[in-house]
């Protein structure tokens, strides 16, 4: 697995990270013993770098590393994250204390004495981000956290975080079909050194040759609320990504490693982090930093997904309190 840098004065980690929040059940029922499978699985293909959260299963993603860590040598570079409160009524939290105590919690459920990253998992408004950066820079002096990030944030949050002290990684949505990091956030982070970690890179598992059935989706299925799996929106999404699984298959290789290797190509300083609940379905991207795009190739891309052409939003009205808009 190739590497790159997380933050100009982060670690090398591989090129694509895990995202281990489905191993919390949010994409279908899974178990511990599967959650291991997938993380050997990971390892064994030169995946360093994973990404979880506490709200994940109110810890059990964060648990089930833990679990795996204890029966291997691997030693990861970790990121989790902090801020959501989701009871009794969804809100965020910056301030010190809640992310002392969050990461406390969340290092014990892992196992581990320290993690590489720490991400604010939403920004509270009503706090200065600037505080936020210096709470942060606190946990790293005390050796508790390598890096700071923050996810779902607009560029002008990044700059004010960075000048009080260096943000590691920014973690946004960035697929073929969810492109508004593409309006600065991107580059932002690349002006700044900072690494930019799309998360949902295969679009919640759309961009792949196994196409989601939204009537097979359990209740509790975090697609269920999206617009973009609900009718008319689905079929014009479908016919769309149709033409783009065909594309794949003429130059003979999965849809899941293409996409992923569309979203590599977009900068040295992204790390993808496509989440799994199985090592099956790991290996159809794992290899996707060794496959270089021709010119030819993003020009046929951008004919068949066009930037902005995906039908409905990327989240329901009640999933994107909290994501910054700016623009």
């Amino acid at each position: 697995m190739k590497k790159r840098k997380l933050g100009a004065g982060g670690p090398e980690v591989s090129a694509i990270g895990l995202g281990c929040m489905s191993f919390a059940g949010f994409f279908g029922d899974t178990d511990l013993e599967t959650s291991v499978a997938c993380l050997d699985t990971a390892w064994e293909a030169g995946i360093d770098f994973l990404d979880t959260a506490n709200i994940y299963g109110m810890g059990r993603s964060e648990s089930a590393i833990g679990a795996w860590l204890k029966g291997t040598d691997a030693k990861p570079v970790i990121a989790t994250k902090a801020s959501i409160v989701p009871k009794p009524q969804r809100h965020f939290r910056n301030d010190e204390d809640h992310l002392r105590s969050e990461l406390e919690q969340s290092l014990k459920r892992l196992g581990v004495d320290s993690v590489g990253l720490f991400y604010a998992h939403r920004r509270e408004q009503e706090r200065p981000v600037e505080e936020l950066a210096e709470t942060m820079a606190r946990l790293m002096e005390e050796g508790l956290i390598g890096g700071y990030g923050l996810s779902e944030v607009a560029p002008s949050t990044i700059r004010r975080a960075h000048a009080v002290k260096p943000v590691m990684a920014v973690q946004n949505e960035y697929s073929l079909w969810s492109r508004q990091p593409e309006l600065g956030v991107i580059q932002t982070c690349a002006e700044l050194g900072v690494a930019f970690v799309p998360f949902s890179p295969l679009a919640r598992g759309e961009l792949s040759d196994t196409v989601p059935d939204p009537a097979k989706m359990g209740e509790a299925d975090f697609r269920r609320a999206n617009p973009r799996w609900q009718e008319p929106n689905r079929s014009y999404n479908q016919q769309a990504l149709d033409r783009f699984r065909d594309y794949a298959r003429s130059r003979g290789v999965p849809t899941a490693k293409l996409a992923m290797a569309w979203v590599l190509g977009r900068g040295d300083h992204l790390i993808p982090i496509p989440g799994t609940r199985t090592g099956a379905h790991l290996k159809e991207w794992v290899d996707a930093a060794d496959m270089a795009l021709t010119t030819e190739d993003y020009i046929e891309i951008e004919k068949i997904l066009p930037v902005g052409f995906a039908h409905g939003d990327r989240y329901s009205d009640s999933q994107t309190i909290g994501v910054e808009r700016y623009c």
